[in-house]
């Protein structure tokens, strides 16, 4: 059995050594400045998750550079490395899926779900020998998450955006009334409001009174998480929950 010549000339060693080990560290280091970032605002991906997607995104881009030399036949064996990096894109995206969730009328995790993208982007770049653009990458997500964000508290307000502001409280101590008077002396329209709970058969509280709860469809300039802050004072009301649609959730 004769062994091709071709063979001979293409086939080498796997290439491992610092070079490798050095942008393998880069993805660690870069992908736990993200992690660290969604720590501190206690995310439910943080700083482990983070970092283990970067990391792990450099190691797949350097397996796909380096990883194959030993099996290259010239002419025959062709590799493309940019296969791995697609289908990092793909399978991170799967992840970041399993952070989001909707909860009544807002939606969660986005934010933390495109940290994890962009994490596993980073790592990717790290291995590919691109460090310069991992690194601006890097900061580039800290000046976003964390300049950005003050800079939308400042964005004027739409004075049509609906927000969405529920209301629990004790039945029959005419707290309803309290309630819509408040919304409105604080420049807020109520679009709809509905009701669950009440006389037909509601929650009772510890002291036996039935507890209601209210929905309120609003809109108006001003802030509807202050407006829940002022609701919750009001004697009587038990909780208040708000999703501002002028404020981005993470």
């Amino acid at each position: 059995m004769m062994v091709s010549h071709d063979l001979a000339l293409g086939a080498g060693p796997n290439v491992e050594g610092w070079l490798q080990v050095g942008e393998l560290g880069l993805g660690f280091l870069l992908s736990a400045v993200v992690g660290l970032e969604r720590e501190i605002r206690q995310k439910s991906a943080g700083l482990r998750t983070h970092t283990l997607v970067g990391v792990g995104a450099a190691l797949f881009v350097l397996i796909s550079k380096y990883g194959f030399t030993d099996v290259l036949v010239r002419g025959e064996v062709v590799l493309d490395p940019s296969r791995v990096a697609a289908q990092i894109v793909s399978g991170v995206g799967f992840l970041g899926a399993g952070l989001i969730f909707v909860r009544r009328d807002s939606v969660r995790g986005l934010t933390t779900a495109a940290s994890i993208w962009i994490a596993a982007a980073i790592g990717a770049a790290a291995g590919a020998g691109l460090p310069w653009l991992a690194v601006a990458t890097a900061v580039a997500y800290l000046i976003i998450t964390l300049g950005f964000s003050q800079l939308t508290r400042r964005l004027p307000r739409s004075p049509t955006a609906i927000s969405v502001l529920r209301v629990s409280y004790s039945d029959g101590r005419g707290i309803l009334r309290q309630v819509l008077k408040v919304t409105t002396e604080r420049g807020f329209a109520i679009d709809q409001l509905t009701t669950h709970g009440g006389a037909d058969g509601a929650d009772h509280d510890g002291d036996g009174e039935r507890q209601v709860e209210v929905a309120l469809e609003l809109h108006g300039r001003g802030s509807v998480d202050d407006l829940a802050v002022k609701l919750s004072e009001i004697p009587g009301v038990l909780a208040v929950t708000s999703a501002d649609a002028n404020v981005p959730s993470d």
